[in-house]
């Protein structure tokens, strides 16, 4: 029987299906901000919540399904980024600040920004961190790893630059960075992120 048959049924979840998605969701956060994008199983989700690891998948897909829908993201960030892992590396750093100033600044971006400024104003940032490095960022950190094992100190800086630009531009919209045209943006922050992941380290870090 489908969701809309039966006599005075209405289209859309129903209240049951709402309450348990939601409680997966719930789970989720908990999961990813407790343990990490990497070490969260969809299984342990499933536990979490009470409901077959079936029904997670069959709300959400995949595990980075469930992650984007956990913290409200517009887009699945392989998307979004699939400009970043397409660009060479003297260029990743305009094409990361393009990519996802496009997605802050869009209507669809709207949801995620309510969702990171909740998180910050409750003090709770972990998935915010764990979306940055563990999930947006993962890919161009195998990239830039020269010399080795400089890689997260690269991506941390980049984390940095990408926080504080959502900070400034979207939650406290500090004018006139606030009404920038995302190209004059991306003039700006590119070579700021370019240096942090294809620089010389700092003297004196070897």
């Amino acid at each position: 029987m489908t969701e809309s048959s039966g006599a005075g049924s209405k289209s859309g979840r129903r209240p049951g299906q709402s309450k348990t998605r939601e409680a997966i969701l719930a789970s989720a956060r908990t999961r990813f901000a407790r343990s990490g994008f990497d070490t969260t199983s969809i299984r342990s989700v499933a536990t979490d919540a009470g409901v077959d690891s079936a029904l997670v998948h069959h709300y959400f897909g995949t595990k980075r399904g469930l992650f984007v829908a956990a913290i409200a993201l517009p887009a699945d960030p392989a998307e979004v980024l699939e400009p970043v892992a397409t660009a060479d590396n003297d260029n990743l750093g305009r094409a990361l600040a393009t990519a996802i100033l496009r997605v802050w600044d869009s209507e669809d971006g709207e949801a995620a920004i309510a969702a990171f400024r909740s998180m910050i104003a409750s003090g709770d940032t972990t998935l915010i961190s764990t979306f940055l490095l563990q999930v947006a960022l993962r890919d161009v950190a195998k990239r830039v790893d020269s010399p080795i094992g400089s890689a997260l100190e690269r991506v941390n800086l980049v984390a940095s630059q990408m926080a504080g630009l959502l900070l400034t531009r979207h939650i406290l919209a500090l004018e006139p960075l606030a009404s920038m045209p995302i190209a004059r943006v991306v003039d700006w922050v590119a070579p700021i992120l370019q240096r942090y992941l294809t620089g010389p380290m700092p003297e004196g870090s070897d």
